[in-house]
C-alpha cells in the first residue's frame, strides 16, 4: 500500500494499474488481484451485477458495494459531463456517446437522450432495463421526463446482447408508439438507434421513422 501511495504522490493517481486502483479501493492488494484474476478487467468489474459480484473472491456485501459506488460515481460524473459537452449532428455521435455504456452489456437496456431545438444534449437516462432478449418501455415515462426538462427532441437507443442490431417487430412498433406519444406534445423523435458489440441500426438512416 505504501509504494502505491508514493506512486500517486510521485506520478499522480492516473498512473496507477487497474490492480493498484483496486488494491487503494479495498485496502487489500492480494484480494484486488484475486478479484481481477477471476474477473479479468476493471471493464468487467462494472458490468457484474451486485449478485455475482460479492461471490468474487469472497468478497461479501460491504466490499462489493463499495467497489460498485466507486463505478456509479465515475459513470454520473462522465454522464454529467457528456450532458454539457455534447450536441447530436448525427447518428453517428449517438453510438459514438452511447456504445461504450452499451456494447458489453449482457442484458438489454433502453435510454433516451433528451434534446434542446439545438440538438444539445439536455440528459440521458435509462427508462428500462430487462433480460437477454428485450426490455419494456413505457413510453409514458418518456414524454413525462421529455415535459419536465422542457425537451423538445429525443433520440431513443438500446441495445442487443445478441450481437445483431437489426430491429425486431416489437423494436418496430414500441417506437411507432413513442412517435406517436411524442408527437402529441410537439416533441420530436429525432431516432431510434440500436447498439450491438460490433454494429448499429438507426432507424432515421434506414428510413423506418
Amino acid at each position: 500500500m505504501q509504494v502505491i501511495r508514493e506512486k500517486i504522490s510521485l506520478r499522480g493517481i492516473e498512473s496507477l494499474t487497474e490492480d493498484e486502483l483496486l488494491t487503494i479501493l479495498l485496502e487489500d492488494r492480494a484480494l484486488a488481484n484475486e478479484v481481477l484474476s477471476e474477473c479479468g478487467s476493471l471493464a468487467n468489474i462494472a458490468n457484474m451485477p451486485a449478485s455475482r459480484l460479492r461471490m468474487v473472491a469472497g468478497l461479501g456485501s460491504k466490499r462489493a458495494e463499495r467497489i460498485q459506488c466507486a463505478i456509479e460515481v465515475g459513470r454520473r460524473i462522465a454522464s454529467a459531463s457528456k450532458a454539457v459537452e455534447d450536441v447530436i449532428s448525427s447518428s453517428d455521435d449517438v453510438v459514438r456517446i452511447m456504445r461504450p455504456q452499451l456494447q458489453e452489456l449482457k442484458h438489454e437496456e433502453c435510454w433516451a437522450i433528451y434534446l434542446t431545438n439545438s440538438n444539445r444534449i439536455i440528459e440521458r437516462s435509462r427508462i428500462s432495463q430487462g433480460g437477454v432478449q428485450a426490455t419494456v418501455v413505457d413510453h409514458r415515462l418518456i414524454v413525462k421526463r421529455a415535459l419536465e426538462l422542457l425537451s423538445t427532441r429525443i433520440i431513443i437507443v438500446h441495445n442487443h446482447p445478441s450481437g445483431t442490431a437489426t430491429p425486431s417487430g416489437a423494436d418496430f412498433d414500441i417506437t411507432k408508439r413513442i412517435k406517436e406519444a411524442t408527437s402529441l406534445f410537439d416533441i420530436q423523435l429525432l431516432d431510434h438507434i440500436i447498439i450491438s458489440s460490433t454494429e448499429s441500426y438507426s432507424f432515421k438512416s434506414s428510413g423506418k421513422l
